[in-house]
């Protein structure tokens, strides 16, 4: 069993899906989970806060310089100075090239790189000097690239970059790598209202199969543990083979 008892965790894109599941994950192995989201995240709190007075939540644009520093700032005055932060937050559109218009790149943008840019740098100044995790979360389509999705690939791609140049920066006391999640269940990827083209590509991986928030967060926790020291720099792929990078 992994343990990250009393540290002090941040989970960006904590309402649902992959981050809520990120959450509650963090929560069961004894963290203090600050939990946040543009959305109401009263409901992943509850769900942890069952088994102990662990977590607490805050409504935070990611894209907003003042929003990301005022989560920050309640990090430290709940729990403590952040140990580990795991940004799930992200949107995704589809959409043909010669048919996106500049407002739709740039909110994806701003919202999958701008915003892993604030909250990374936000984070690492409060563990500089101390040490810490940084979790940031890209896609195997940061890897592959596809067809009608370029303002995503090109946001998790450059979070890729982003994991790289800091991971050097400021090692040795903060690891910073990436999860590179394949096709997950959630409503973000919204696989109940894919075309059958779409599932089709999705579905065509050795695996076979959508994979699941929990299945993700199991690797989050891992990357935020102590038993993942040795491990920085790196796009973690929990993708059912869609990518072999």
């Amino acid at each position: 069993m992994i343990s990250v008892s009393g540290k002090s965790v941040l989970v960006t894109g904590a309402f649902g899906g992959i981050g809520a599941a990120v959450a509650k994950t963090y929560g069961a192995a004894g963290a203090q989970v600050l939990c946040a989201d543009i959305k109401d995240t009263a409901a992943t709190v509850e769900h942890i806060t069952k088994s102990g007075d662990r977590a607490a939540s805050v409504q935070c644009d990611v894209s907003s310089p003042e929003s990301v520093n005022e989560t920050m700032e309640r990090l430290a005055n709940v729990f403590g100075l952040a140990d580990a932060v795991v940004h799930c937050a992200g949107i995704i559109h589809e959409r043909p090239l010669l048919e996106t218009p500049i407002e739709e790149f740039d909110q994806v943008i701003a919202i999958n790189l701008r915003g892993s840019f604030l909250i990374g740098q936000a984070a690492i100044l409060q563990m500089s000097g101390r040490g810490g995790k940084v979790i940031l979360t890209s896609s195997d389509l940061g890897y592959s690239g596809r067809e009608t999705f370029s303002p995503y690939v090109a946001s998790k791609h450059g979070v890729m970059g982003l994991v790289r140049s800091w991971s050097k920066e400021f090692a040795p006391q903060i690891t910073v790598n990436a999860l590179c999640p394949g096709p997950i269940d959630t409503d973000m990827l919204g696989a109940e209202q894919m075309t059958d083209e779409w599932r089709r590509k999705e579905l065509d991986i050795p695996a076979g199969r959508f994979g699941t928030p929990q299945e993700v967060a199991e690797m989050a926790l891992f990357l935020g543990s102590d038993r993942a020291n040795f491990i920085t720099g790196q796009g973690i792929g929990i993708n059912g083979g869609s990518v072999m990078p």
